[in-house]
Formats: structure tokens, sequence, C-alpha cells
């Protein structure tokens, strides 16, 4: 038993020499994904922040409607959207949405094509589930370290820990749906000389948009359960007030964030649940 312990093997310096070597030869890298990622942050933060809050609901309830042809879902995300204000959490709401699109974002552009990739090619699948087993179950707290090192503090190292939290879901979806298509519809599109790609944006993709649209909605609905842990590294958001009451033993102000991170949550699961009754 002592020899064991002894003689462990040394994954922490393995993974500090990594990172070690990753900060003293990939800081341009690094520089430009922060450059990409913080465009994208800053415009999301103006579509929500730069119009006045009552415009930004009725625009959210119209697309409610149009989309789900509901009226009490709009009324619903009025009625939401309207507590969110009266409970002055409106700018760490616009802060906590702009996160979780922008994750959206980043891993749906990531997450898809590696997923069509890994479903055209099993044998690297074999290789990446493990990989992305990990992703999923390493405790969320140590993918902070390394963005702390290599971005610094702000909305980016929080961005950079959630998609890597997040990225499995649409990796896995994609690779799912796409992996599923029938048979007989592809052997139909090869018998009527259609190529690879036509095979992929017509057959493929169509048949797998489902699997797809519901890595989407795992992803936005992922991302929203780490604004909390976001907020340890300078995220802003709803994140924020949580830490503060946690750090004050502030009840009433725990439960006021607490609430309306519900209310996010259930309001984007309505607005996103595919195939919802209309």
């Amino acid at each position: 038993m002592e020899w064991l312990e002894d003689n462990k093997i040394p994954v922490g310096k393995w993974s500090k020499a990594v990172v070690d070597w990753l900060t003293d030869n990939a800081a341009s890298i690094f520089s430009a994904i922060e450059t990409v990622l913080e465009i994208i942050i800053k415009g999301l933060l103006a579509v929500f922040q730069y119009p006045p809050a009552f415009v930004v609901i009725a625009i959210v309830c119209a697309l409610a409607w149009w989309f789900k042809r509901s009226v009490p879902l709009a009324i619903t995300v009025a009625l939401g959207m309207l507590f969110i204000i009266n409970q002055g959490y409106w700018e760490e709401t616009t802060e906590t949405l702009t996160l979780v699109l922008a994750s959206a974002i980043v891993c749906m552009a990531i997450g898809v094509p590696i997923g069509i990739f890994l479903a055209h090619h099993p044998r690297a699948y074999a290789i990446a589930r493990p990989v992305l087993d990990l992703m999923q179950t390493l405790p969320t707290f140590v993918y902070l370290i390394p963005a702390i090192i290599f971005f610094g503090l702000g909305m980016v190292p929080g961005l950079v820990a959630t998609v890597i939290f997040v990225i499995p879901a649409p990796i896995r979806l994609t690779q799912l749906g796409i992996s599923s298509t029938p048979k007989a519809m592809l052997e139909a599109g090869q018998a009527f000389g259609a190529s690879w790609q036509q095979l992929l944006w017509k057959v493929e993709l169509p048949s797998a948009l489902p699997q797809i649209m519901a890595g989407l909605t795992q992803t936005i609905m992922l991302s929203l359960s780490m604004v909390v842990i976001a907020a340890l590294v300078g995220a802003d958001g709803l994140g924020v007030p949580i830490v503060r009451a946690l750090n004050t033993v502030n009840t009433a102000l725990g439960f006021e964030a607490g609430f309306v991170i519900v209310i996010v949550a259930i309001l984007l699961d309505r607005l996103l649940r595919v195939g919802d009754a209309k």
C-alpha cells in the first residue's frame, strides 16, 4: 500500500506541464480566441442591453408567439420577464443570457461538424467517447484554473469553461442523429446518384435535425447551470448575486437571484422545446 502511494502516477505534474507549455508557446492563439469571444459577447450584450427593456420583452413575446403560435406562452414569457424587472435583475439576466447564447453559438459551431465527422468514422468515435465522458464528468471547477491562466478574469474564461463542459452534448446528439439516418434513405439517395455532400445536406442533416435541435436545447440548459460557477472567475450575470449571497450568508439575496434563474430556465425550456404542443 505504501509503495503504491509513494510511486503514484504524476497526473497532476503532467497536467501542469501541458498548461505551462501552452502558456509559453500558444499565447497568440489564446489571444486570438479571446478577441473572437469578446466580439461575440459584446455583440450579444448590445442586442439585449441597448434597446429599452420593454422593447426587448415585446420582441421576445412576439417571437414566442410566432414560433409556437401560442398566446398563453407569449403571456407567460411576458409575465416572467416582468417579474425579473420587478426583482431588479434585468441587467444580470441579460448578461446571463449573453453567456448562455454565446456558449450555444460556439458549441454548435464546433460540436455539429465534429459530430458529423464522428458519425462517419466509427473508430474515431470509439476513441472520442471516453474523452467526451471525461469532459462531462471532470468537476467543472477544474476547468476554471487553466481558463484563468489563459484568459484572466471576466466573461471569456467563464465562457470557455462553460463550452468545455457543455460541448459533448451537441457532439453526441449530432453523432446519434447522423448515424441513425435510415439506410433505406441513404440507399435511395445513392441510387439517384447523389454525392456524399448531397447525401449529407439533403438526407442526413434533415433526418438528424430533431436530435441536433435537442442538442441545442441541452447546450443552452447546461450553459445556464454554469452561471454560478462562471461567476467565480469574474463572469457577470445572475451567478454574481448568488456568490455574494453565499459569502455574506444573505438568504433573501440568494432566493431572489435563485428564483430569477429558475424563471429564465423555465422560459428558455418552453421557448426551445422541440415538438411542443401548440
